[in-house]
């Protein structure tokens, strides 16, 4: 079976078309270009706003003039994410998708059903031609997943509708009533390269003759999101590497670079140092090194079971390294930092409170530069993990900076979309429709300061690892949404 296949076909060929664009975070322009041009041809007003978001809207049906309008919002871009081995552009290649059983997934890619699935869901609406609706807006939003920058900068008075639906979550049978908050923390390190001569008369200093370059790789972590799976305590592959590291202190390695993860939002699957070590310490450090793997292997194997550690020669030697004072500093700091829950919420049994994702270190000409997302749903608690980061890197000699800082969304218990969506999905489904808060971080936070009047709600089908390779979507759900979704429209209330 294809996705061609699928029912229903008018949500899937809808996704199908999304999979064929490119549209990483920050280069989603001909996705949002072809989302208005759909809108258009179906002859609804459609257009970009100042920053690239999408807006179509779609009148009553007759008979349903009178009821408060409805904004379905989604997100175009995707998160970029593949396995070492996969040869794939995101910025050319379309996404390769392959059905499985109930599932379907991409062939060594992030699949994009987050948010392909929720704005295909919104095109269907504005193509379907026998639902009975009021008014509806679609915002499709742009660069969601690197800075929630469309939602940043929607202006005030842009959209006309009354309730907002977003379809971002990613389990069906849950509606999503709050979301965690954001903060960006960038810790960089300076540093100065120190050069490797052919030879010294002094035995024990670092020369081509005395020292070998090396690689040291941490790879087959599972990943995940960092607000939805931080929880399930995978491996940070960044974190594991410091640890490596540190077990290499007592062979006087010398780093030359170190890489670990792409995107702040995404807990890292793979880090990668190359290294100086003196020649005859090659053997003591290979095994020291994999007795550590192992044991780290064994404390992961029910949640990273494919994770491999590596030390082998690199292909070309080190011309020169970095200062040993900062690699101490910034490999003690890495290891150091708080890294994954920080405090479960005393509200809402389950839900993670505040946490950090230690997301990626990189090698420039001039820093090692770390970068950590902080979630939390009490901005007070988001703030003070901040600052604990910041005392350990600042401890450890980096300059530190927080940008991207957002408020959480907050519940409305008075809320009519919710009690619409209780009513509807208990008739369609005989069960109750589980009221959830969310620790990822849902544009409705954002959209919610620009409209404070809106009643704004979350749902989505139900989506496994996104953000990650391993990213699938669940076939059955995305019906269920489907038919749930043109019911609630039904009955949306009156003005």
């Amino acid at each position: 079976m294809t996705i061609h296949e699928l029912k229903p076909t008018i949500v899937w060929k809808n996704f199908h078309t999304l999979t064929q664009i490119p549209r990483p975070s920050k280069h989603e322009s001909k996705a949002a270009e072809a989302i208005e041009a759909f809108g258009k041809s179906l002859g609804l007003e459609s257009f970009r706003d100042e920053i690239g978001n999408v807006i179509i809207r779609k009148p009553a049906t007759p008979g349903y003039e009178n009821r408060k309008g409805v904004i379905l919002q989604g997100h175009c871009d995707m998160v970029p994410q593949k396995n070492s081995d996969k040869v794939h552009d995101f910025k050319k290649d379309p996404i390769e998708t392959i059905v499985d059983g109930e599932w379907i997934k991409a062939n060594g890619t992030t699949l994009g059903a987050d948010n392909g699935l929720g704005v295909a869901l919104a095109m269907a609406v504005l193509e379907s031609k026998d639902i009975e609706h009021g008014p509806i807006e679609v915002l499709i939003t742009i660069d969601e997943e690197t800075g929630m920058t469309g939602a940043r900068e929607l202006k005030a008075g842009v959209i006309k509708g009354d309730i907002l639906i977003n379809l971002d979550s990613e389990t069906e049978g849950e509606a999503y009533v709050g979301c965690a908050g954001g903060l960006d923390c960038r810790a960089a390190f300076a540093y100065e390269r120190v050069e490797v001569p052919q030879s010294d008369k002094d035995i024990e200093a670092v020369t081509a003759e005395t020292y070998a370059t090396f690689d040291l790789a941490v790879k087959g972590c599972v990943g995940g999101h960092s607000g939805m799976d931080i929880n399930l305590g995978r491996a940070n592959a960044n974190k594991v590497m410091a640890r490596l590291l540190i077990s290499l202190m007592p062979y006087d390695y010398r780093l030359v670079n170190w890489n670990g993860g792409t995107l702040r939002n995404a807990i890292p699957r793979e880090s990668f140092a190359t290294i100086l070590l003196p020649k005859e310490a090659f053997e003591p450090a290979t095994a020291a090194i994999e007795a550590l793997a192992e044991q780290i292997k064994a404390e992961y194997k029910g949640t990273d079971p494919e994770m491999s550690i590596s030390l082998a020669p690199a292909k070309e030697e080190a011309k020169n390294y970095i200062d040993e004072d900062v690699t101490d500093a910034v490999v003690l700091a890495v290891f150091g930092c708080p890294d994954g829950i920080e405090r479960m919420s005393d509200a809402i049994p389950g839900l993670v409170e505040t946490s950090n994702n230690l997301a990626i270190v990189e090698t420039n000409d001039k820093e090692i530069v770390v970068i950590s997302l902080l979630r939390g749903s009490v901005d007070t608690a988001k703030d003070a993990l901040g600052l604990k980061m910041e005392c350990v890197f600042s401890l450890a000699g980096a300059d530190v900076t927080f940008e991207g800082g957002y408020s959480g969304w907050a519940p409305n218990p008075d809320s009519d979309i919710l009690n619409v969506m209780k009513k509807v999905y208990n008739d369609l489904y005989d069960k109750e429709l589980k009221v959830m808060a969310i620790h990822a971080g849902l544009e409705c936070g954002i959209l919610g300061g620009t409209y404070p009047a809106w009643d704004m709600i979350s749902m989505g089908p139900t989506l496994l690892s996104p953000h990650s390779p391993g990213e699938r979507a669940h076939i059955p759900s995305v019906e269920k949404c489907w038919n749930f979704l043109k019911e609630v429209l039904k009955n949306i209330p009156e003005k």
